[in-house]
């Protein structure tokens, strides 16, 4: 196995012990080394690598049976997932539906909350709008063949989008609901990605184990004439979705 997965497990990080298991486990199915061939190798011998207990490597394991990483079938043992991530494009026009084509026989987004608020710092400078200036702020979460893939929170000006929420739930479509406004297209001005763990919120919305890895987009769209119209922060369970970066010059 790689080296990653012989380091000691640290039990002075504050770090629950079978949380690091997963973490590790994770990290090796990603990088090869651990489920090259399909299928992890037996309780004992990884309890033995981890230097952990099998009560802690069987916690471990179950966690990541429930967040879809792993499988466990009885008398035979645990097997990796075999369902690949969904590769997502980020565009010049950057359309869930549109992104998950051919990649998922179904996909569904679905309105969780909504409200009329002040801008803070962030999303007014991002809408270009005054400190305090209202926006309509929408929570989503959106699945491809029936497993969330993202939980998104978007902003828009709600002087010039004022019922923005209603058209959203009627349409359960971004694109479709500016459509109403007479926003016929729009373009992607800037997305920064980064990674972290999930936050208590997003290991519900997303229903994954805890210790998961979430891909954090932060993204800005723009109308025809340059202005901004949405301000959104998305949440990609990082064993899912890739984010994958579309040179359209």
């Amino acid at each position: 196995m790689a080296a990653t997965m012989k380091r000691p497990i640290d039990r002075r990080s504050g770090v629950a012990l079978w949380r690091q298991v997963a973490d590790r486990i994770r990290l090796g199915i990603a990088g090869g080394s651990l489920g090259a061939d399909g299928r992890l190798p037996p309780e004992i011998a990884l309890a033995q690598t981890f230097g952990v207990n099998r009560h802690t490597l069987r916690t471990a394991i179950a966690s990541l049976v429930d967040e879809g990483v792993l499988r466990a079938e009885q008398g035979r043992g645990t097997f990796v997932e075999s369902r690949r991530r969904i590769a997502y494009p980020i565009a010049a026009r950057t359309r869930f539906s549109t992104g998950l084509r051919g990649q998922a026989e179904s996909h569904t987004s679905r309105l969780i909350a909504h409200a009329e608020e002040p801008a803070d710092s962030i999303v007014s400078e991002h809408l270009a709008l005054r400190l305090g200036g209202a926006v309509v702020r929408l929570e989503t979460v959106s699945e491809a063949d029936g497993r969330p893939v993202a939980r998104a929170t978007a902003y828009f000006d709600a002087a010039r989008f004022a019922g923005f929420a209603d058209a959203y739930a009627e349409t359960l479509s971004i694109t479709a609901a500016l459509a109403r406004f007479s926003v016929a297209d729009y373009l992607r001005r800037s997305t920064v990605v980064s990674a972290r763990h999930a936050d208590a919120q997003e290991l519900t919305d997303l229903r994954l184990a805890p210790g998961a890895i979430v891909l954090f987009a932060e993204a800005v769209n723009v109308d025809l004439e340059g202005h901004p119209i949405q301000y959104s922060r998305t949440r990609f369970a990082a064993d899912r979705v890739e984010l994958t970066v579309v040179d359209q010059n």
